[in-house]
């Protein structure tokens, strides 16, 4: 028997299904109107969609279909024999033509922020804005890595991530009580509330019978099956041509990038703007949702 936990203003999504990209079932959910324009939002990394159960629902109230999906290996989403950056991508390519063919706005939190940072890159057309939440990468020096370096870096990735896929594939995640996997939590994300972090484990989690785990992929680990370099990201800001929204934390916590405004001072888009959440950690659209809904639906109105 599941556990029924609520939280203030979190809604569960009003309608999920899968969307099939290149065989893998992708668990997609929506909140609002499904004839109303679509809104995108792409969770970080060890995440899930329903994060946004408390966030979604203000853009369905203002009259947005928002949709959102799990990534490969996250939550509802089917596991993958191996995963990835580009992967990623080719997954959210997938989902967001499966809703639209016209651009649209796209909010993304950490790691899915960079992800799209790196799909608007390459697919323009698909974004009318982008909205990016303490996703920006810039925590090293900014020179790119020559090829021969990129190459020696590529194979010490493929074969740290094929050595710990050996070890995990059959693995399985340590069950918890409700309560356990939530302080479990808490130690990632200590500026949440432990109400939210309960909630969240009843929406990314599953009830066994020996308790509760998230659904989270035993194999999946921070930063995907590489190579990744949070400057090959950064350096494709500069050129991004639709309106572009970076809202950065302020206060320092464990799944934080660590990324300062001063850093980011010469790969801001053209017209791009940057906010800062001083009394806000990593999760600001959850700490602040309210403040962050407003500095984003004051963006969409000012930059159509």
């Amino acid at each position: 028997m599941t556990d029924v936990v609520h939280f203030p203003g979190a809604q569960a999504p009003e309608r999920n299904y899968r969307v099939s990209v290149s065989g893998v079932g992708i668990a997609v959910h929506e909140w609002g109107d499904e004839a109303a324009d679509p809104l995108f939002l792409v969770h970080g990394g060890l995440d899930f969609a329903r994060t946004y159960d408390e966030f979604a629902p203000r853009f369905a109230a203002a009259g947005w279909r928002v949709v959102s999906w799990d990534q490969r290996g996250h939550g509802d989403s089917e596991h993958a024999a191996l995963y990835g950056w580009d992967a990623d991508i080719r997954d959210a390519i997938g989902v967001m033509s499966h809703i639209t063919n016209l651009p649209a706005p796209v909010i993304g939190h950490s790691k899915g922020g960079a992800l799209m940072i790196q799909l608007a890159d390459a697919h323009p057309f698909r974004f009318s804005h982008l909205i990016n939440f303490d996703g920006l990468p810039s925590k090293r020096p900014m020179s790119d890595a020559p090829e021969h370096e990129r190459s020696r870096m590529m194979a010490s990735d493929l074969a740290g991530w094929l050595d710990h896929r050996r070890t995990t594939a059959t693995a399985s995640r340590k069950p918890d009580t409700l309560d356990g996997l939530a302080a479990r939590r808490a130690r990632m994300n200590p500026r949440l509330p432990m109400e939210w972090l309960r909630y969240l484990v009843t929406a990314g989690g599953r009830h066994d019978p020996d308790g509760w785990r998230w659904k989270l992929d035993p194999s999946m680990r921070f930063g995907g099956f590489g190579p990744w370099r949070p400057e090959w990201t950064a350096t494709r800001m500069p050129g991004l041509g639709m309106p572009f929204l970076g809202v950065l934390a302020g206060q320092a916590e464990p799944m934080g990038w660590g990324t300062q405004p001063a850093h980011l001072d010469q790969f801001l888009p053209r017209g791009g703007r940057l906010e800062v959440m001083h009394d806000a950690g990593h999760f600001v659209h959850i700490e602040q949702p309210q403040a962050v809904a407003d500095l984003v639906f004051d963006f969409l109105d000012g930059g159509r």
